[in-house]
């Protein structure tokens, strides 16, 4: 399995950045289950609430999921491709918004990150006052149109820029969730839609941070999910510590001869090239990673049938191939029957309304494997 060296800090927008990971493997499982295939989930979709809202019948699949996801979701240009794609192919998605974004650069001392100085983060701010009145607008059109807005927190402090996440307290990530909160409730004030109570979960930088310490501050504020964990696989969610775990799989990559990576738009690229800049692969690296969405896809929807993340950024690393691909399996993935490309709240409203046995048989199932 290949993983990340380093961190590689990329311009998104409007001098925005991200990046990338570390990660642990556990366990292996091919077997899939056998289910009666007499019903599709996904007929007859009216009204405002989708057809495949309900409680499953006895001895019935459930929608293969796909999750869209973007860490920082502050980028204007990415907001402006992926909304309408989204519309035209039925995608509900989420954005996972970095709370500094906005701030604009002259507010930036409104922010402290735990056990640093007021006004540092490891990324960009929300640049000048109009940049940021247009994330405002692009924020609103996303929640309009029916998409999911969550906490990438806000500082992006990473291993190697301590104390970063990954030995944040309890009390520490109740002082960088409380001010993404409160950045979000004052941004009302500048036209943003998106209201405290509409944060329901989110994903921590670079994947890090202790559960033990996080678990506690989300259920506090009323989030019901995160996704900063990881997989051996594609897993069912569970309930830990009163939170769905969303994990981020880690699959065979079939350009790199089944090795093991981490299944998020930096990482692929880490793997496939070294994370460098190289114009003639740009058509490879998208082709690579969109075999590898499809890949992965075949093997969740012909098992165990566990939601898929796709967890990814606004980027345009290496020519904009990984966005590329994620554009382009966006609309082929979720036209195709049984499956629902939808955000985190709506899968966790559908596992709630399942029976409790039947979710724990599908977590009982071995993790998906690309083979």
């Amino acid at each position: 399995m290949r993983t990340a060296a380093g961190r590689r800090w990329e311009p998104i927008a409007f001098g925005v950045a991200l990046t990338l990971t570390f990660l642990i493997l556990v366990g292996l499982g091919t077997m899939g289950p056998v289910w009666h295939d007499d019903t599709d989930p996904l007929a007859a979709d009216t009204g405002t609430r989708p057809s495949w809202m309900r409680k499953l019948a006895a001895g019935e699949k459930p929608p293969q999921f796909v999750l869209f996801s973007f860490d920082g979701a502050g980028s204007h240009p990415h907001w402006q491709r992926f909304l309408p794609l989204a519309k035209r192919s039925g995608a509900r998605v989420t954005g996972f918004l970095t709370g500094i974004y906005l701030l604009p650069d002259d507010r930036r001392g409104q922010y402290t990150g735990p056990g640093h100085e007021r006004g540092r983060a490891a990324i960009s701010f929300g640049g000048s006052d109009d940049q940021v009145a247009v994330r405002i607008e692009d924020l609103n059109a996303a929640l309009a149109a029916g998409h999911e807005i969550g906490t990438h927190y806000n500082g992006h402090f990473c291993r190697g820029n301590e104390p970063s996440a990954a030995s944040w307290t309890r009390a520490q990530w109740e002082a960088e969730l409380g001010q993404f909160l409160t950045f979000v409730r004052r941004a009302a004030e500048h036209g943003l839609l998106v209201d405290e109570d509409d944060i329901r979960g989110g994903r921590t930088p670079c994947l890090e941070g202790e559960l033990d310490a996080l678990a506690p501050v989300l259920a506090a504020h009323g989030l019901t999910y995160d996704s900063s964990r990881t997989s051996d696989g594609i897993a069912w969610p569970a309930r830990q510590q009163g939170i769905w775990e969303f994990p981020v799989p880690i699959v065979r990559v079939p350009a790199l001869d089944g090795e093991k990576v981490l299944m998020q738009d930096y990482d692929l690229w880490y793997a496939l090239n070294g994370a460098q800049e190289d114009p003639s692969r740009d058509a490879e690296l998208t082709e690579a990673t969109l075999d590898t969405y499809r890949a992965a896809y075949q093997a969740a929807r012909n098992t165990n049938r566990a939601p898929l993340t796709i967890a990814t950024h606004f980027n345009d690393w290496s020519g904009g191939a990984f966005s590329r691909a994620v554009e382009q399996f966006m609309a082929e993935v979720c036209v195709r029957d049984q499956t629902v490309c939808a955000t985190y709240s709506q899968v966790v409203e559908w596992m709630e309304l399942q029976d409790p046995e039947v979710l724990r048989r599908f977590r009982d199932l071995p993790a998906a494997q690309v083979s």
